[in-house]
């Protein structure tokens, strides 16, 4: 049965029929004496040293790389564009809130019943829910990213500023910065990656912008937890406590390096993005945990993290997963990948953490033991955020909106709206059953 779209069908039943279409017990025609080639198309940095290491141990299987631009105009469209013309590679690279589209549209083969349990069990299971739907999984996670709070820990101690622990004392120590420093502000309010930044804040609050329900898809950018952090945001922007920016701009980073913005709200990658860019914040800055809501009730969500599917026009699914379980769980493929330069990112397999402890120099962060923070504060993630069908195009007009808050026109929480209102035709036109809570 050829996987169709109808009008109503639950997440369950769209996921059901990819299945029967794209049955992942193939392996292709494997004839031959030569070992088995697969092609992995990815954007991020450090794949091809992975790969050459791969190939330099392996011989039943060889692997040919394409470096692919990241975002929606690059490395996405390209892998669209090639997946409706039957010729996607074996595997791609894709961000955990574009997955679901992705499997939707027929992209990812479902690997439930190829994935070894002695890979699963190895994996943070709050990483392996963002890529397993209605019990499904369409992709292995290779790195999440619980948001941690960087900081210029000269600039507080100047000020005898104290580290917030919670977002009452965050709005505390912004005050108190401002007023030591009028030219300084505690952190920024992102006007590009803006939404995906209030994702995590709402998903750590117990938002749920989605979920499913029988046959329905639920949208509600604006439910309780994400009005009291809209409302939040909204006080310091309207305060003057934060700075208002694109995010990765020059602007930004000018005022990192000045000091004039002294924190960075992000996920655990920035540590290295840090590193990279700002060379002369050596030994000024260090990570905090992400303030709470609550200390007695402690929650995250996250900033960033990819993930490694196995697509529905591989002629070798079984030697593609097999290479992608290869790439997240091995020690060897993580010190390839850390090899290219400065990374911090987060390994889904809580056992490769010395390794990445190992590897990475943290004289930056005055040798701090920035993963041991990393690992307490990932088993904090919420394992209850879901992204919807068509992030790519929520993102868009949420940024769009909070452009507009931060220019003084308009609030964050109208944004949200917006970008919720914005979404919905997308969604019908895939023949969802939606409905707004």
């Amino acid at each position: 049965m050829r996987w169709t779209r109808r009008a109503g069908a639950a997440l369950l039943t769209i996921f059901a029929m990819l299945l029967a279409g794209c049955s992942a017990g193939d392996s292709g025609d494997t004839a031959g004496s030569g070992p088995v080639r697969i092609t992995f198309w990815s954007a991020l940095r450090g794949s091809q040293e992975v790969v050459d290491e791969y190939n330099r141990t392996h011989t039943k299987i060889k692997v040919d790389f394409e470096q692919v631009p990241a975002g929606d105009q690059g490395g996405w469209a390209k892998l669209s564009n090639a997946a409706r013309a039957g010729n996607a590679p074996d595997v791609a690279t894709i961000e955990y809130p574009q997955l679901p589209s992705y499997a939707i549209d027929g992209v990812p083969r479902d690997i439930t019943t190829m994935l070894p349990d002695s890979v699963r069990r190895k994996i943070l299971p709050q990483a392996m829910d963002l890529t397993t739907f209605e019990g499904r999984t369409y992709a292995l996670p290779v790195d999440i990213e619980p948001t941690v709070f960087l900081y210029r820990k000269d600039l507080f101690t100047k000020h005898g500023i104290p580290v917030p622990k919670t977002w009452a004392e965050f709005e505390s120590s912004a005050r108190k910065l401002k007023k030591a420093d009028p030219s300084s502000r505690i952190a920024s309010l992102f006007t590009t990656g803006g939404t995906l930044a209030m994702a995590g804040l709402a998903w750590q609050a117990g938002g749920q912008w989605y979920d499913t329900t029988g046959e329905t898809w639920r949208v509600s950018m604006d439910d309780a937890p994400t009005r009291k952090v809209a409302t939040y945001w909204q006080r310091l922007l309207d305060d003057d406590l934060v700075r208002v920016e694109p995010s990765s701009s020059q602007q930004w980073r000018a005022h990192l390096q000045s000091g004039e913005t002294a924190g960075w709200l992000a996920g655990a990658w920035a540590a290295g993005s840090m590193m990279a860019s700002t060379p002369g914040g050596k030994g000024k800055w260090a990570i905090a945990p992400f303030p709470q809501w609550d200390l007695k009730k402690p929650s995250l969500g996250t900033q960033g993290g990819s993930t490694f599917m196995v697509t529905k026009d591989s002629n070798h699914p079984k030697e593609a997963l097999e290479f992608i379980s290869w790439m997240v769980t091995s020690p060897d493929a993580l010190k390839a990948k850390l090899s290219s330069g400065i990374s911090s990112a987060y390994p889904t397999v809580p056992d490769l953490v010395p390794v990445a402890r190992k590897e990475m120099d943290t004289s930056y962060y005055s040798g701090q033991d920035i993963f041991s923070l990393f690992e307490r504060e990932a088993k904090l993630i919420n394992p209850r955020w879901k992204w919807g069908p068509r992030m790519v195009s929520t993102i868009s007009s949420g940024d769009d909106g909070l452009a507009r808050a931060g220019a003084g026109s308009g609030s964050i929480l109208d944004a949200l709206r917006e970008a919720q209102r914005k979404t919905m035709p997308d969604l019908k036109s895939l023949g969802l059953s939606v409905t707004e809570r």
